[in-house]
């Protein structure tokens, strides 16, 4: 894994495992369910040079993003190359106990994203998590699904018909699984990483397999009202420091160990400020935000129980 040399992490690129070039600042949608709201935050994205846009079959706006794509890129004299869309495997809908995940699961879930997208190809299909919503997460099934999910997913990249393939929310247990029993490593791992809640031992093994970590909720517990994060004192503190604001430090915090970020958010001013990232954060000021971490506070499902 190698960062492109950019003054500003908004520029930035990560290099995956495969040779490919993921942009480090990327526009989160969960949540964004109307055509309506999808189509300004898109709009707003292109405008401040966001070029990776990140769904998933459960946040049921990929047929929104379609249409937006459609009708912005030509605006913004892009084209389908010019931008890098993530996606995830609905383990919900498409999986029940007495069906495991074989190719025609995991290839018809794929096709029926690529439907919705209006997309050939997505340049990164995720597992969306180690485990099955139908099962109970000790049930060993998981294990059985997770390997034949993977397997399935293998065989789409090896088709050429997705540019690359990774997980979310896999531990080191989940990972060490594929690395056991598998050619083909993640490219990505997208996880809950903020300052209360990081883990630097899954970080050390993921650059030590070539898989890069990708953080969601960023801000903490935001989506559901939750401002302890960003109202922190220790944050608070080091924004003024910088002449920044609470949520740049919080994602510089992340992009300085090398951990991309899709920040989200509706709002023009603060989608455009989220990608606007041309500083560092001292190296005793990080340790004051590492050690946050001591708090130990999870806003998002934990994958430490799945079997």
């Amino acid at each position: 894994m190698a960062a492109a040399t950019a003054q500003s992490f908004g520029n930035m690129k990560f290099t995956l495992n495969n040779g490919m070039q993921m942009p480090a600042v990327g526009i989160g949608t969960y949540r964004i369910r109307k055509g309506d709201d999808i189509m300004k935050v898109v709009e707003y994205a292109l405008d401040a040079g966001y070029r990776l846009f990140d769904t998933a079959a459960v946040y049921n706006n990929e047929s929104h993003l379609k249409e937006a794509f459609r009708v912005l890129l030509p605006k913004y004299g892009l084209d389908r190359d010019d931008i890098f869309v993530t996606t995830k495997l609905c383990n919900n809908k498409f999986y029940s106990p007495s069906n495991y995940g074989g190719s025609d699961v995991v290839h018809r879930a794929y096709q029926k994203s690529l439907e919705n997208l209006g997309l050939d190809q997505v340049d990164l299909f995720l597992i969306h998590f180690p485990g099955v919503a139908r099962l109970n997460a000790s049930d060993v099934r998981n294990q059985k699904i997770r390997e034949m999910t993977w397997a399935s997913l293998e065989e789409l990249y090896d088709d050429g018909r997705v540019n690359a393939i990774g997980v979310s929310n896999f531990t080191i247990r989940h990972l060490d699984e594929i690395a056991s029993n598998h050619s083909v490593m993640p490219a990505v791992n997208q996880v809950e990483w903020h300052p209360f809640y990081h883990q630097p031992e899954l970080l050390n093994y993921c650059k030590e397999k070539d898989i890069v970590v990708q953080a969601y909720c960023s801000f903490g517990g935001t989506s559901s009202s939750n401002t302890d994060l960003v109202d922190h004192p220790v944050v608070k503190k080091i924004a003024k420091k910088l002449d920044v604001s609470c949520a740049q430090v919080l994602l510089v915090w992340a992009l300085q160990q090398d951990v991309a970020v899709i920040p989200k958010s509706t709002n023009p001013e603060r989608i455009k400020e989220n990608i606007t990232l041309n500083f560092r954060i001292p190296d005793e000021d990080m340790k004051l935000l590492n050690a946050l971490g001591e708090q130990n506070t999870k806003y998002a499902w934990d994958p430490k129980v799945v079997y």
